[in-house]
């Protein structure tokens, strides 16, 4: 495990920092999204603009240690490859939740404000929230049972 301690603890990192962000954006902004009225196209620019610079990093960090890992494979024990592995299911369905549901959503709401826009991306952020959170917790049993 010495060799993946590198790549497994900037992981847990990135994906903690993304943990604790989409927590914040679940209970906090999208919410507020539906009580902001006066120029709320402008606001909804503001947002992905200033929500990019926090994100996008983080989700680059995790996607390169994640492949860095995928590395070690066939290095890693069976409870590894299954904590490790259903990490990377639960990383592309947060992606795929990202790029396919609330990328659209996000940009909907740059045009005009909706109302059912703004409730679908908080209902389906919970997708992001948990994979998120689940993805955090198997990295962390990866340190934990590592042998």
């Amino acid at each position: 495990m010495n060799s993946v301690k590198t790549p497994t603890l900037i992981l847990l990192a990135s994906t903690w920092g993304m943990v604790g962000l989409i927590w914040i954006i679940q209970l906090v902004h999208y919410p507020l999204f539906a009580r902001i009225h006066d120029d709320f196209t402008s606001y909804a620019k503001e947002h992905v603009k200033r929500i990019s610079w926090v994100v996008i990093p983080l989700m680059l960090i995790e996607a390169i240690c994640s492949v860095w890992l995928l590395g070690f494979w066939n290095s890693f024990d069976t409870r590894t490859k299954a904590l490790f592995g259903s990490s990377l299911v639960i990383l592309i369905l947060v992606w795929a939740s990202t790029f396919f549901i609330q990328v659209p959503c996000h940009e909907r709401l740059m045009i005009e404000r909706d109302e059912q826009t703004i409730q679908k991306l908080v209902q389906t952020n919970w997708i992001r929230t948990l994979g998120w959170t689940a993805r955090g917790l198997l990295i962390f049993a990866m340190l934990i049972f590592a042998e």
